[in-house]
């Protein structure tokens, strides 16, 4: 079932924007792809760096629009301006997921994305893979909005959890 969802996202043109500013980051990254994949929402993967190539971050960011994309989902790590930089680019909902990639093991990152600027919003996640899996839920949950079977898919997620936390109670007896 998996594969299906995953080839009907393929085909479908690309909702949401997982940005990674390093090739080492898309370990972390995979986590919003999968969740992503789970809730059958299309998807692109992009590769740039707030620093190194500025110009094509800003060009990405300008024309997602216009691709359909209705909301990015960012990692980066260490000083981490590229969720920032695309937020200055677009009035799209960023999502920023810190990275651990540094001897401060994300905390600078995190440091970065929640600290942005008044009037700049950034939805700043969890460090990690937990962050990545939430900053694809919450874009679901915005692309929900205006999808009542999307909005169902993620009811049913929830009861599916739920369900799951009462059957590994049943295990502890």
């Amino acid at each position: 079932m998996k594969r299906k969802k995953r080839e009907a996202a393929e085909t479908a043109a690309p909702r949401v924007a997982i940005v990674m500013g390093s090739d080492s980051d898309m370990e972390i990254m995979r986590e919003s792809a999968a969740v992503l994949d789970e809730f059958a929402v299309p998807y692109e993967l992009f590769l740039t760096s707030a620093h190194r190539t500025p110009e094509r971050t800003a060009a990405y960011a300008d024309a997602a629009p216009a691709r359909g994309i209705r909301a990015f989902i960012v990692g980066a790590g260490a000083a981490a301006h590229l969720a920032g930089v695309i937020a200055s680019r677009t009035l799209l909902p960023v999502i920023g997921v810190p990275i651990d990639a540094t001897a401060l093991r994300g905390l600078d990152a995190l440091l970065s994305t929640v600290q942005m600027p008044g009037g700049v919003p950034v939805a700043a996640m969890a460090i990690g893979k937990a962050g990545a899996k939430n900053g694809a839920l919450l874009a679901v949950q915005i692309m929900a909005l205006g999808d009542d079977g999307l909005r169902e898919k993620l009811a049913a997620h929830r009861r599916k959890m739920a369900a799951d936390v009462e059957k590994k109670q049943e295990t502890l007896r």
